[in-house]
């Protein structure tokens, strides 16, 4: 049974289910993957201290994956005003990540897993793409300490998070996180 029907016979909003080894209030392992310019990055150090959309995609040649990051891109510059990150991740090698986020005008960090390691790791291989072994499209949303708030199963294109979805889940990490969220006020 996928995980969007245990969600829903759970009685849970669709979206926070279960993709491979990724589960709501479990957490991501600390990776360390070579980003889009060669440098090897800890995935958390790549989130600091702030609530992060981790998205892992099929790749560049992709046209749903083109289709979601138009709708990551729109939400850039409130993450990064909002204090809030966004990582990408595939099996594509750093220079062809490199190229794919200059043209696509990203800013945030594309991270490189071509050995398939991470993608073995947490059970995101592809199954029915056997030319290009690709990460099942999901994304999670997580909080500094790399725990999983919000997994989306995009095997599928509607079973991605919307932008509004998206902006509730890092808008419900800061809340707990920043202990000043409410204005002081005289």
């Amino acid at each position: 049974m996928s995980g969007t029907h245990r969600a829903r016979e759970a009685n849970q909003p669709v979206g926070t289910d279960v993709v491979g080894a990724l589960a709501v209030g479990g957490h991501v392992p600390d990776v360390q993957l070579r980003d889009h310019a060669n440098n090897e990055r800890w995935l958390s150090e790549l989130v600091g201290g702030d609530p992060t959309v981790l998205h892992f995609y099929r790749g560049w040649w992709c046209p749903k994956e083109q289709a979601f990051f138009r709708r990551l891109l729109a939400l850039q510059e409130d993450t990064e005003v909002a204090y809030s990150r966004i990582v990408s991740l595939s099996v594509d090698p750093p220079e062809v990540n490199a190229a794919f986020r200059a043209g696509l005008g990203s800013r945030w960090t594309f991270l490189s897993d071509p050995d398939r390691q991470v993608q073995t790791q947490l059970r995101l291989r592809e199954t029915t793409d056997t030319l290009n072994h690709p990460y099942v499209p999901a994304v999670v949303v997580i909080s500094p300490d790399l725990r999983i708030h919000a997994v989306y199963n995009g095997y599928w294109y509607w079973g991605r998070p919307t932008h509004d979805e998206l902006v509730r889940h890092l808008r419900d990490i800061s809340r707990v996180l920043r202990p000043d969220w409410e204005a002081p006020t005289p």
